[in-house]
């Protein structure tokens, strides 16, 4: 039975992922801020793993030692996000370190700390075999080449921090190659949550072509399942260009589905 660890899944993408996966069989370690575990989502194959905060330097060790001694995931996926708005008038410091911390830092020691435990799976290369995946999800507001004066600026802690995770992603796929482990970049899709709500997003819903969570988890499982280490450390949107209000002016029309998105 596959096995797959869902960082950041009481909400969002991150709980439908988590919920899919389970209903398909594989086992799930699923994490929460929280010290006791969610109610929602629940299923038998779910494991709740409680008081893992991804923005502290203890949650990668922590996450390790309760994973059970003979757990070794073919799937880890690092959903865990915070989004504050901010403007070049209202830059807020605070949350710009909260969103730095987040997006970027905390993903690198969580995958250090599970690697180094032997917590993800691994292969001989020159075999032809191939490890765990990890999977990163960013955000195409992390792609310099889309940043067009068409959105202009503003929100630069959490395009920065996706720019920033980018290459986290980039960097682990170099150090991971090795051992077989593939890392996939990832911009699942504008979605209708809470977090693109609270910032303001929700007006653009309709006429940017948001997608719910279970929506946008239907279109990413199977494209993390057809992702290979040959492709290990670039950056994909699995639902293309229909929700990258900036894509026709950077890269033209008739763009295929997934699209490979430019740093």
């Amino acid at each position: 039975m596959p096995t797959a660890l869902i960082v950041g899944a009481t909400r969002g993408l991150g709980a439908s992922l988590a919920t899919r996966y389970a209903e398909a069989g594989t086992t799930v370690y699923a994490t929460s801020r929280s010290t006791t575990p969610p109610s929602s989502p629940s299923h038998p194959n779910i494991t709740w793993i409680p008081g893992i905060d991804i923005a502290t330097e203890s949650a990668g060790p922590l996450l390790a030692a309760a994973l059970p001694a003979h757990a070794v995931l073919d799937t880890l996926v690092i959903s865990a996000g915070y989004f504050v708005s901010e403007s070049f008038e209202e830059p807020k410091w605070d949350a710009q370190v909260q969103m730095y911390t987040t997006c970027a830092v905390g993903p690198l020691f969580v995958v250090q700390a599970l690697v180094t435990a032997g917590k993800l799976k691994t292969a001989l290369v020159e075999g032809g075999g191939e490890g765990a995946k990890v999977v990163l999800l960013s955000s195409e507001s992390g792609s310099i080449g889309l940043r067009h004066q068409k959105e202009g600026g503003g929100n630069y802690a959490h395009h920065a921090s996706k720019s920033a995770l980018n290459m986290v992603g980039k960097l682990l796929s170099l150090d991971l190659a090795g051992r077989g482990i593939t890392v996939a970049i990832v911009h699942p899709g504008f979605m209708r949550t809470d977090m693109t709500k609270n910032v303001g997003y929700d007006q653009y819903w309709d006429s940017g072509g948001a997608v719910t969570p279970d929506e946008a988890a239907a279109s990413l499982i199977p494209f993390i399942d057809a992702f290979t280490l040959a492709m290990s450390g670039q950056y994909w949107a699995p639902r293309g260009a229909r929700d990258i209000g900036t894509v026709e002016d950077v890269l033209g029309s008739n763009l295929p589905t997934p699209l490979q998105l430019p740093w």
